[in-house]
């Protein structure tokens, strides 16, 4: 930050600029009266927890106040109670105006966060298999109102894959979730099965990444989905490090003993090497490795880039067919496939799509859009997180934007709107890829 600023003073513990983040959600930022002294949120915040540091940002010229101000907390859960209480309140009797209380952007968000966002009241956690949601839900349900659980199951089976969410209704009660879980294991937000065997590596389609520096789940997607069979990644955050933590799930084992062993210790960014291992979800390592015998692994992936669609080719595993149907993890209620419209048919409505963090494989894509009918392509913006979906019928197209608009699939939220008349279609360069 350019501007001067004022900070506490004392014998306290005072966070240097790497550590501003540490833990993750720990600071708050403030939009408050220009006059308001840094004495006043001192005593108003204070009783919230620990206070490490405050800056009110003042003018580089005048150092006049600006009417901003960060306060640092030594936990999450402190920053986010303060959030919640302090939010839309008045800092003394002669004060008129609310002041206005977020949690402060961190080098991986874009931007502040208010106490509705998701991404604070919603935690991943590692689970052992056994877990329904009603263990889920008993297990966490002693930090606070819990709004809803769900268990990650695979599609064909209905089997546990290890994998939960937890959604609370306010942030500070998932901040102390993770706060209070095993510290033991910082990798992992929970494991509660103390009989677990991880002393041996075992061999499983899901890898543990873990990395001095912190990345986002879009850096974690473009290292991973170098090795085709990509299924899903999540970043976990851990509140008492800066360390970067993520867990990365293959469609098949083949996928992730490659990616183990190519990527384990591999730099990014230059300088810094990830730990790659496995996880062990029990599977019998015997059977996959018979398995794995009678597979095959490409060996062009050097060339292989994420975000250019036209470089990208899946690998395909097993089966006499030569290919696999993507799969699909949402609780979105999907209909069933149907075919494509042929390529020539004239488009009646366009589709603007916007992924986040990351756009989803363009088989998926094509999988989930064609369940609609009457799709004639769906393809991607290259080094964008957009893409365009055409259809030969309005109904269709508006089914789609009805069903997908801002629903989770394959750990990805869609926002699918309409685009441009398809009068236009024909004034626009026609994408080769």
């Amino acid at each position: 930050m350019d501007e001067a600023g004022s900070c506490t003073s004392g014998g306290g513990f005072r966070p240097g600029v790497d550590s501003l983040d540490e833990p993750p959600n720990s600071r708050i930022f403030l939009v408050i009266s220009k006059y308001t002294p840094e004495s006043v949120l001192r005593e108003r915040f204070s009783p919230f927890g620990e206070i490490q540091d405050i800056w009110v940002v003042r003018d580089k010229h005048t150092k006049e106040s600006k009417g901003i101000a960060f306060v640092k907390f030594a936990r999450s859960s402190q920053a986010c109670r303060a959030m919640e209480e302090m939010h839309g309140r008045c800092l003394g009797p002669n004060d008129t105006k609310p002041i206005k209380v977020f949690i402060a952007q961190s080098r991986s968000s874009g931007s502040h966060r208010d106490v509705e966002d998701e991404e604070l009241t919603r935690i991943f956690v590692m689970i052992p298999k056994s877990y329904t949601e009603e263990d889920l839900r008993e297990k966490f349900k002693v930090y606070g109102d819990i709004e809803y659980c769900s268990i990650i199951k695979n599609k064909v089976t209905g089997e546990s894959k290890g994998l939960g969410y937890v959604r609370y209704l306010k942030p500070s009660q998932a901040a102390q979730a993770i706060e209070n879980c095993d510290r033991k294991q910082p990798s992992e937000f929970s494991n509660f099965d103390k009989n677990d065997n991880r002393g041996q590596e075992a061999i499983s389609k899901r890898l543990s990444v873990v990395s001095r520096v912190p990345f986002t789940e879009e850096q974690l997607f473009s290292i991973f989905d170098i090795v085709p069979g990509l299924e899903y990644c999540e970043v976990q955050r851990d509140p008492y490090s800066n360390y970067g933590h993520g867990v990365v799930q293959y469609f098949n084992v083949a996928s992730a003993i490659y990616a183990k062993y190519k990527l384990h210790g591999f730099q990014y960014p230059p300088g810094n090497r990830i730990g790659v291992s496995f996880i062990d979800d029990g599977s019998n390592a015997t059977d996959l490795l018979r398995k794995m015998a009678t597979q095959m692994v490409a060996a062009q992936l050097a060339s292989m880039v994420w975000n250019n669609p036209s470089q990208q080719q899946f690998l395909q595993f097993g089966g006499s067919s030569g290919s696999q149907l993507p799969q699909i993890q949402t609780d979105v209620v999907l209909p069933p496939c149907k075919k494509k419209a042929p390529p020539e048919t004239p488009v009646k409505e366009r589709l603007f799509i916007v992924f986040n963090p990351h756009p989803l494989p363009l088989d998926v894509l094509e999988d989930i859009f064609c369940r609609f009918g009457n799709l004639i392509e769906v393809y991607l913006v290259s080094g964008k997180n957009v893409g365009y979906a055409k259809y030969a019928d309005r109904i269709s197209a508006n089914d789609a934007i009805n069903t997908l608009h801002g629903k989770i699939l394959n750990g990805v939220r869609l926002k699918v709107m309409l685009a441009d008349s398809p009068r236009e279609e024909s004034n626009k360069r026609q994408r080769t890829y």
